[in-house]
């Protein structure tokens, strides 16, 4: 019992630094275009990982890792910055909150598929009943679709959901940290490719928000929050501990409030409290984690 306490106390932070990206996105978008953004916070973070790596020694992942470890970049690292940034060209970010809110059922599928977790029928009523309120959240809000911004953005969760519980059950064996870092430097080639094809024309425009919001992009994240959250997922099993995901929207919004003197609807504060009684009930029914996560080599 302690232990998956400690995993979802692990996990809330790590969702509280992933918070933060959506006012850090919105900044650093103003002055860089969303394809740059999504390709220099994966090479400045994946630099970071490998220099982490090598200066503390850490073995190489065995033949059998480099799969996964390519699901978990393709899906964390590229597949949900990227499709999320072209979707965004088609829909609202207020829109897009509707399909975020579908993250944390995506990541309990693949907790089923791909870790083993068996979470109880009641788990996925709790589920389905938060995803359900941020969406309506999200629709109340108003805000715009399309077709193709739709499908972006159910790929994007897809990718996501994916590659969370691939990372997590990955950090069983390798440690949280390792898996992003190695995760990052498979995925440096294709990134550095995409940073230097998509260079601003000029830096001359390029003010302090943005680059302020490129290194928290970057470094936490990237990177910090992703120590954080596969050890989280590890611990207290990937199903229950990825319903925390449906407060980030909020999270987001509030810090967003704090930071960005953007309004903050009083619907927000009933539709979190709502949640935070899903997430309560789905922790209660989710039947932790599966298997203990290994010491990092």
């Amino acid at each position: 019992m302690e232990r998956t306490m400690v995993g979802w106390g692990n996990g809330l932070l790590g969702v509280v630094i992933f918070s933060g990206s959506l006012p850090a996105t919105r900044v650093a978008v103003a002055d860089f275009s969303p394809l740059f953004l999504t390709s220099a916070r994966a090479v400045i973070a994946a630099l970071l990982g490998a220099a982490l790596l090598f200066g503390l020694r850490q073995a190489r992942p065995a033949r059998g890792d480099l799969l996964p470890l390519a699901i978990v970049a393709l899906g964390v690292v590229v597949g949900f910055p990227l499709l999320t940034a072209l979707a965004l060209r088609h829909i609202t970010a207020a829109h897009s909150v509707v399909f975020i809110g579908l993250l944390p059922v995506a990541t309990a599928v693949f907790a089923v598929v791909r870790g083993g977790e068996r979470p109880r029928p009641a788990f996925w009523l709790f589920s389905l009943l938060g995803s359900a309120a941020v969406a309506g959240f999200a629709l109340s809000q108003g805000g715009g679709g399309s077709l193709a911004g739709d499908l972006l953005m159910l790929a994007a969760i897809v990718a996501c959901g994916l590659g969370y519980a691939e990372g997590a059950h990955l950090s069983r064996r390798l440690g949280g940290w390792q898996v992003i870092s190695w995760a990052l430097l498979l995925s440096l080639p294709a990134m550095a490719a995409m940073g230097v094809w998509t260079l601003p024309g000029t830096w001359s425009g390029v003010g302090m928000p943005a680059w302020i919001g490129l290194a928290y992009v970057s470094v936490f994240s990237m990177l910090v929050g992703f120590v954080f959250w596969y050890r989280g997922l590890a611990q207290g099993g990937i199903a229950g501990v990825g319903q925390l995901q449906l407060l980030q929207p909020f999270l987001g919004l509030l810090l967003a409030g704090l930071l960005l003197q953007e309004p903050v609807p009083g619907t927000m504060v009933l539709a979190t409290a709502w949640v935070v009684l899903c997430v309560a009930g789905a922790r209660r029914f989710s039947g932790g984690a599966m298997a203990r996560i290994a010491k990092p080599r």
